[in-house]
C-alpha cells in the first residue's frame, strides 16, 4: 500500500521542490424554486492546439487528477467530504441525473411517480444493469443502499441527512420500488441524484465493515486505495448505464483514473503545469490568470452552489451565546479587505449563507449583515459589558478575558483559509478579541471539538445546489453528531419550522419565502459570518478532452478522454 507509481514519484520531488514556493501573506493591517440549474463551467484559455487534436474520441489512456484534501472513508454512506464525492462519482451511478432548475432525467430509475400527498415515489428500473462484482442491479439494491444510509450502524455523517423523511423502501417487483416518506418533502429527487446516496452493491454492504470496498454500477471501478496518498479506479468493461444526456453509450474511454492527494495549492500546480498531473481541483486563484494564459492548458471556473464558505460561531457557550458579541466579531472584522487580498478578485465576496447560484437566494438578507463598522463593534462590546482591557489588550468581563477557541485543521483546510483566519483573528484583536487556533489532527478535530462541541468557532463551505442545504445547516437537530451540518449549533423553533415547510411544499414561491427568512435570521442573529463563494478552479492539459461538471461542479469523467 505504500509502493509509489511512476506518476507518484514526479509529484513526490515536486512537493519537494514547490513546497519551499514563499506563502502568500495578508497584510494584516489591511486588516461546507427548491433545486438550482446544473451548473456550467466557463473555460477561459488561450490554446489553440484543441482545435488541431483530433477530434474521435480514443479507448486508452490514464488520467492522473490531483485534488486537495484526502479519503477518511471510501463508503459514499459514511464520507461528506468533496473529496469522496469527486471520485465516489466515477464509481456510483445514481437512480435520477439533475437537468435543471427542478428538473431530473433518468439514470439508474427510467421513470417516476409520486403520490398525491407527495410521500411514495414508485421508480421503475433499468433493466440490463449489474455491479461490479456481477451481482444483478435490481429493487433490492436500491432498498438495501438507502437501508445502510439511515442504519444507526453507519454513522453517516452526511447522507442520511439528505433523506431524514426516510420511512422505508418497498419493493413491489424486481423492477418496481416505492420509497416512502414520514412527509413530504421535496428535495428528495435532489438528494437522490447526488453521490453520497449512489447506488451501492449488496453483496459488498453484506462484508464486514472493515472489508468494505466501494461496489456500484458506475463507469469505473475502485483498484486500490493507498491511504493519504491515492485512490486508483479501472474502466468497468461491462458498463451500460449512461445517465441522460451523457456524450456517448458504452464503456468509459479511460483506461484508469487516478486521483492524487496533493495537499499543498503550489505542488499541485507545478505538477500539472510540469505534466506530471493531467488535471488539478483547486487552481491557486494567485495563478488563475497565468493557467488561463499558458498555452496547452484550460481553466474551468465556476460558483459552486450550495453554502458559502461561512464563519459559523457557537452560540451555545462562552462570550459568544450573546448576540451583541457575535455581531461585534462580525463587525470587527473587514471580510471583503481579506477576500481580495486572499484571492485577487477569483472568489466572490458572500454576503449571505447561500451562494448567489443556489436557488432561493435572497440579495436582500445582506441588509441583516453587520458588516465591517470597527467602531461599531468596539461600542457593541461595552455594552455587552466588555468594557475594560487587560494587560495584553484583550476586553475582560468578570475577570475573564474575551477569548475564543477556533480549531485550525490543517488536513482539512484548503483555499488558502489559514490565511483567511489569521487575517481575521489580526482584525479581532484590534477590537480586543482574543481568536486562539489550536492545531489538531482529524481525529482531535471531530471528537473533542465538531462532535465534543468544545469551540467557538468553526469554518466550512458545503457545495449542494439545493435551498434545502439550509436545513441541514441550522435545523436544531442537525448537529455533526446526527449527520448535520448545524454546526453553530442553532436552536431556532422558527428556523426549524421555516426549513420544514419549505421542504415540504410544492410550490416554489411559498419555499422561497420561507428560505428568504431563514437567511434573513441567520445574518440577524450573527450565527455566521459569510467570507466568500466558492469557485471551482479546475485545470487540465490540452490532451484531455470531454470533461463536464455535474450540478455540484464536481468533474465527471465518463466522456473524458486523453488525446495521443
Amino acid at each position: 500500500m505504500s509502493s509509489e507509481n511512476e506518476t507518484s514519484r514526479p509529484v513526490r520531488r515536486a512537493r519537494s521542490r514547490l513546497g519551499r514556493t514563499r506563502r502568500l501573506w495578508l497584510v494584516t493591517g489591511v486588516a461546507v424554486a427548491v433545486v438550482v440549474a446544473a451548473s456550467v463551467a466557463v473555460a477561459v484559455t488561450k490554446s489553440s492546439s484543441d482545435s488541431a487534436a483530433a477530434d474521435t474520441p480514443t479507448h486508452q489512456g490514464t488520467l492522473t487528477y490531483g485534488v486537495a484534501g484526502t479519503q477518511v472513508s471510501l463508503d459514499p454512506a459514511v464520507a461528506a467530504t468533496a473529496v469522496t464525492s469527486v471520485i465516489n462519482r466515477n464509481i456510483f451511478d445514481s437512480l435520477v441525473v439533475q437537468t435543471g432548475p427542478d428538473t431530473f432525467a433518468p439514470w439508474l430509475a427510467t421513470a417516476w411517480t409520486i403520490s398525491p400527498d407527495g410521500t411514495t415515489y414508485t421508480f421503475t428500473l433499468r433493466d440490463g444493469v449489474t455491479f461490479q462484482d456481477d451481482t444483478p442491479f435490481d429493487a433490492a439494491a436500491v432498498r438495501g443502499t438507502l437501508d445502510h444510509v439511515v442504519d444507526p450502524k453507519t454513522k453517516s455523517a452526511y447522507a442520511a441527512s439528505l433523506i431524514s423523511p426516510y420511512q422505508e423502501t418497498r419493493i413491489v417487483s424486481g423492477r418496481v420500488v416505492e420509497i416512502v416518506l414520514k412527509q413530504p418533502f421535496t428535495p428528495l429527487l435532489q438528494a437522490l441524484s447526488t453521490p453520497s446516496l449512489g447506488i451501492q452493491s449488496p453483496k459488498a454492504l453484506a462484508e464486514p465493515a472493515a472489508n468494505y470496498r466501494p461496489v456500484g454500477t458506475g463507469p469505473f471501478a475502485f483498484e486500490r486505495w493507498e491511504q493519504g496518498h491515492r485512490e486508483t479506479l479501472v474502466r468497468n468493461p461491462k458498463y451500460t448505464s449512461p445517465p441522460e444526456g451523457a456524450a456517448h453509450t458504452g464503456v468509459a474511454y479511460l483506461d484508469r483514473l487516478v486521483f492524487e492527494f496533493v495537499a499543498e495549492d503550489a505542488t499541485r500546480y507545478g505538477a500539472l503545469t510540469s505534466g506530471q498531473l493531467q488535471g488539478i481541483a483547486g487552481v491557486p486563484p494567485v495563478s488563475a490568470a497565468q493557467l488561463a494564459d499558458l498555452s496547452g492548458f484550460a481553466l474551468y471556473s465556476t460558483e459552486t452552489p450550495g453554502l458559502n464558505y461561512n464563519v459559523y460561531l457557537n452560540q451555545t457557550r462562552g462570550p459568544l451565546k450573546d448576540s451583541a458579541v457575535r455581531r461585534a466579531l462580525s463587525a470587527a472584522v473587514d471580510i471583503p479587505a481579506l477576500v481580495k487580498n486572499v484571492y485577487f478578485g477569483r472568489y466572490p465576496v458572500a454576503d449571505n449563507p447561500l451562494s448567489p447560484t443556489t436557488a432561493a437566494y435572497d440579495p436582500s438578507a445582506r441588509d441583516e449583515l453587520a458588516s465591517y463598522q470597527p467602531e461599531t463593534a468596539k461600542r457593541l462590546l461595552d455594552q455587552a459589558g466588555w468594557d475594560h482591557l487587560d494587560g495584553d489588550g484583550y476586553r475582560v468581563k468578570d475577570g475573564n478575558r474575551l477569548s475564543l477557541v477556533w480549531p485550525y485543521w490543517p488536513d482539512g483546510t484548503k483555499e488558502q483559509r489559514e490565511v483567511i483566519a489569521e487575517g481575521i483573528a489580526a482584525q479581532a484583536r484590534s477590537a480586543g478579541i482574543e481568536i486562539l487556533r489550536p492545531t489538531v489532527d482529524t481525529g482531535t478535530y471531530v471528537d473533542k471539538y465538531l462532535i465534543g462541541g468544545a469551540y467557538d468557532i468553526v469554518d466550512v463551505s458545503f457545495a449542494r445546489p439545493t435551498p434545502d442545504v439550509l436545513r441541514f445547516a441550522f435545523f436544531s437537530t442537525n448537529t455533526y453528531a446526527k449527520a448535520g451540518g448545524n454546526v453553530a449549533l442553532v436552536n431556532s423553533p422558527q428556523i426549524d419550522t421555516w426549513v420544514t415547510d419549505a421542504a415540504a411544499t410544492t410550490d416554489p414561491k411559498q419555499a422561497a419565502k420561507a428560505y428568504s427568512s431563514v437567511q434573513h435570521d441567520v445574518l440577524k442573529q450573527a450565527y455566521i459570518i459569510p467570507v466568500y463563494t466558492p469557485v471551482s478552479l479546475t485545470g487540465f492539459a490540452k490532451s484531455v478532452h470531454g470533461i463536464t461538471f455535474d450540478a455540484q461542479t464536481y468533474p465527471r469523467f465518463y466522456d473524458a478522454w486523453l488525446a495521443s
